[in-house]
C-alpha cells in the first residue's frame, strides 16, 4: 500500500504489468498449506494489492493497460503446480471480470500466458530435448516475444482488446 501511494504520488499509473510470481511444486496429496498460501499470495493477492488502489486513479485519466502475467500452466495445468495453475486460472478470471468493469472508462485488461520462455530458471528445468519434444517450434520462446507482446497490448493500437488470455508458448496447447 505503501509503494503504491508513493507511485501515485507522480500521478496516475497508466500501463501496469502484473508480473509477480512464485513457484513451490509438490503434488497436492503432499503439498504443505503453506505452499498453497504462498503461491496464491504472490499470484492473485499480489495482482489485488497492486491494482487496487492503482486502478481509481487510471479510470479517472480514461485511458490506461493492465496486463496481467499468468502462464500455460493455468490453461493446461502442470503436475506438481496445482497451487500455481489456481493462482494464474484465478488470474485470468479476474482478467476477464475486470475489463468488463473497466472498459467504458478506456481502460483494457488482459492476460499473457506464456509457455517455456528461456531464462535462467527455465533452462534449469528444461532440457533442450525435452522443450524440443513439447514445443512445436521446438525451442523456448524469448524474453524479447513476450515483451513485444506486452508492448503491443499497452499501445493504442490494442485499444480494442480487452478481457483476453493470449497465449504465446510456441503452438504447445
Amino acid at each position: 500500500a505503501a509503494a503504491c501511494a508513493r507511485i501515485l504520488e507522480g500521478g496516475p499509473v497508466q500501463i501496469l504489468v502484473n508480473n509477480a510470481g512464485v513457484h513451490d511444486d509438490a503434488v497436492l496429496p503432499g503439498m504443505r498449506a503453506e505452499q498453497w498460501h504462498k503461491v496464491i499470495d504472490v499470484s492473485l493477492n499480489g495482482f489485488f494489492r497492486v491494482t487496487q488502489p492503482l486502478l481509481l486513479p487510471m479510470m479517472r485519466t480514461r485511458w490506461g493497460r493492465i496486463l496481467n502475467i499468468s502462464s500455460v500452466a493455468a490453461i493446461a495445468g502442470n503436475r506438481g503446480q496445482v497451487n500455481y495453475a489456481a493462482a494464474k486460472g484465478a488470474l485470468n478470471s479476474a482478467t476477464k471480470a475486470l475489463s468488463l468493469e473497466v472498459a467504458s472508462r478506456g481502460v483494457t485488461v488482459n492476460a499473457i500466458a506464456p509457455g517455456i520462455i528461456a531464462s535462467p530458471m527455465a533452462d534449469a528445468v528444461f532440457d533442450p530435448a525435452i522443450v524440443n519434444q513439447m514445443v512445436p517450434v521446438k525451442r523456448a520462446g524469448t524474453p524479447q516475444e513476450v515483451a513485444a507482446l506486452a508492448a503491443f497490448l499497452a499501445s493504442d493500437e490494442a485499444a480494442y482488446i480487452t478481457g483476453q488470455v493470449i497465449s504465446i508458448n510456441g503452438g504447445m496447447i
